[in-house]
């Protein structure tokens, strides 16, 4: 597989069309052949949205959808794959991205300081 993971922010933006996602990023996602969102970011926005952090749009599925991003489930190889991220922080929802992304060759795109530190394969999604 080869393609490009979205961070859970970056989906966001892009869905919002917020500015804070640069022109190359933006350009990266349109001619890559295959965006995917996993399913940690949706969890992870979902709980956010719970707890009170963030208010999600009624029609967040169907948003995803139009946006022609493919679901990438989060599988067994993902979770234990996660142990050897080697994240110098402990955030589940990070460590399962970039588990994602090795297992299945793609690059993150995010604009985590923590993650553009700790890996080569996350390219700045404000670029």
């Amino acid at each position: 597989m080869s393609g490009l993971l979205l961070d859970t922010h970056v989906l966001l933006w892009l869905l919002e069309d917020n500015p804070r996602l640069g022109v190359a990023a933006r350009e990266r996602i349109t001619d890559s052949a295959a965006v995917f969102v996993s399913a940690a970011s949706t969890w992870e926005l979902s709980i956010k949205s719970a707890v009170g952090k963030l208010t999600l749009p009624d029609d967040l599925d169907q948003a995803i959808d139009r946006s022609g991003l493919r679901d990438l489930p989060v599988t067994r190889r993902h979770t234990l794959a996660s142990e050897f991220t080697a994240l110098p922080h402990k955030d589940p929802f990070d460590a399962i991205l970039v588990a994602q992304a090795v297992v299945e060759r793609l690059t993150l795109l995010s604009a985590d300081a923590k993650l553009l530190a700790a890996s080569p394969d996350v390219i700045d999604a404000r670029m």
